[in-house]
């Protein structure tokens, strides 16, 4: 069974490579950036045929010897490696994905005092508390990286909104490593790739690496920008959730403006 993640991932890889900085001569006009197929080939030691079979995703039988010159020849880091060979020999798909989050989980939720939501596979928020309503403006059917990337007002709410959604790609990078054959999650992807140009490109380059915390600056339209800090956990037992929970220097500038949403009455950010 071909792997259209396994495709896109290596062709990404080969275009960001110029061939002077392999050591090949650039002979002849170039219909796109970075190596062709036969400079890969070449460089991993392969015929091109081979190699071509591999990019079509079809890598299944190919042993780990043509796979480690291939990850050489492209220069792929240990994230990427990771990524790649998960790509060319994913785990069985889940097919009955459906989302449950657990009653514990639910307490958990809402005996912190600051944002904290439970995103899925896909995205989308499974659960919430009060002070991430108030913040996000959550709904009964909200996916987080619809809003980010397709919304028409997620540049203002999030201020730096790139790294927001280089975040974005890298984790729905990380579910199509796991889940390459989920037709749900390939179809956001084809969503929001073919909605946001400037997403289309950070999803051509960014890799799945994983931030599982930082800083995230947020303007609220009740009382104005907000800088928190967040992490996230993964949750025991729910492979496909994770818990994405906001914190506030009690002695940073931000403090006073999240009291005074805090003490708000419910208002929806988007």
């Amino acid at each position: 069974m071909s792997s259209p993640a396994l495709g896109e991932f290596l062709r990404t890889r080969r275009a960001r490579i110029q061939p002077a900085a392999v050591g090949l001569n650039d002979y002849g006009r170039r219909r796109m950036v970075g190596l062709r197929r036969e400079e890969v080939a070449q460089l991993a030691g392969m015929s091109v045929d081979y190699y071509t079979r591999l990019e079509r995703g079809r890598g299944e039988d190919f042993p780990d010897s043509v796979l480690d010159s291939v990850a050489r020849a492209l220069r792929l880091d240990a994230t990427e490696r990771d990524h790649f060979y998960t790509l060319v020999r994913p785990a069985d798909p889940d097919y009955n994905y459906c989302p449950t989050v657990r009653p514990g989980t639910r307490l958990l939720l809402d005996s912190i005092t600051t944002p904290a939501f439970v995103l899925g596979r896909h995205m989308e928020v499974l659960a919430w508390n009060s002070m991430g309503d108030k913040v996000f403006g959550f709904t009964g059917d909200c996916n987080l990286a619809r809003f980010t990337v397709l919304h028409p007002d997620a540049g203002v709410f999030y201020p730096d909104w790139e790294p927001v959604a280089a975040e974005t790609a890298a984790y729905l990078r990380r579910q199509v490593t796991r889940c390459p054959r989920d037709r749900r999650l390939t179809s956001l992807i084809d969503d929001l790739t073919a909605g946001n140009p400037v997403f289309h490109r950070i999803w051509s380059i960014q890799s799945a690496t994983r931030n599982p915390h930082g800083r995230r600056l947020i303007h609220h339209p009740a009382v104005g920008r907000i800088e928190f800090g967040y992490e996230t956990l993964d949750l025991p037992e729910d492979q496909d959730q994770v818990l994405v929970v906001y914190t506030v220097d009690p002695n940073s500038p931000a403090s006073e403006t999240f009291d005074a949403l805090r003490t708000r009455e419910l208002v929806g950010a988007h």
